[in-house]
């Protein structure tokens, strides 16, 4: 199944209408991927129920223009990006049962504590590699906060988070450990907030504090930014 459903992500087109969905994290219309991509509505329509059919999109109806009974008309057909994991791996190998493995005995023998430590200086580690060298950071004491918020979104990109800017805060749109965090909540989660931590720190990105603030469909964590710029 996820072969096939990989394998539907080929045709470019195809791939970003998946891209465009993902990207707003919202229900999508037809409509708004063919005016968003510039292509006719019913070849929209083609390509999202492809990637539906697929399982890489899932479909709900709602009216849109917020009337309802008699006269509101047909409710429109919305997509969004499905909850379901694909994975491919050739030979196959289990790392996820072997991750659940490993979380379970870490809650046993109870050392969740040094699991958040190794994560945070995984996780620093992540930011120092990332961009710039730190030196060449610590040499620019005039670098503006939103340089660095930038940065910071675009390594947590680079790190699978899809992060996006809303209301002075950077929010999580997607959880790389989703299905570990699902079983082992409290471990996971807490590794996942030492983590972004750490990287916030190895970017040295100044005033930036990542806390739980766990939300449906995306990542528990979420990292408020400062607003204008900070003193050298």
């Amino acid at each position: 199944m996820s072969v096939e459903s990989i394998g539907v992500l080929r045709e470019p087109a195809r791939r970003a209408v998946y891209e465009y969905a993902v990207d707003r994290g919202e229900l999508v219309s037809r409509d708004e991927v063919a005016q968003a991509l510039g292509m006719g509505r019913t070849l929209a329509a083609f390509h999202l129920d492809r990637l539906a059919d697929a399982g890489l999109l899932e479909v709900s109806y709602a009216r849109r223009s917020g009337r309802s009974g008699p006269g509101a008309g047909r409710p429109a057909k919305l997509y969004r990006r499905s909850d379901t994991e694909h994975e491919v791996s050739l030979p196959p190998r289990r790392y996820q049962a072997a991750a659940g493995l490993l979380a379970e005995a870490l809650e046993r023998s109870g050392a969740d504590e040094r699991l958040f430590e190794v994560a945070r200086e995984r996780g620093r580690a992540a930011g120092d590699r990332s961009g710039s060298s730190r030196g060449a950071r610590r040499a620019e004491p005039d670098r503006s906060r939103e340089a660095e918020n930038a940065e910071l979104v675009e390594t947590l990109a680079g790190q699978g988070y899809e992060p996006a800017r809303r209301d002075g805060s950077i929010v999580l749109r997607n959880c790389p450990y989703h299905g570990l965090a699902r079983d082992f909540p409290p471990l996971v989660c807490g590794m996942n907030l030492a983590s972004v931590q750490g990287l916030i720190e190895g970017l040295g990105c100044r005033g930036a504090v990542a806390r739980m603030a766990p939300e449906a469909g995306g990542c528990c964590v979420v990292i408020d930014t400062p607003v204008g710029d900070a003193a050298p």
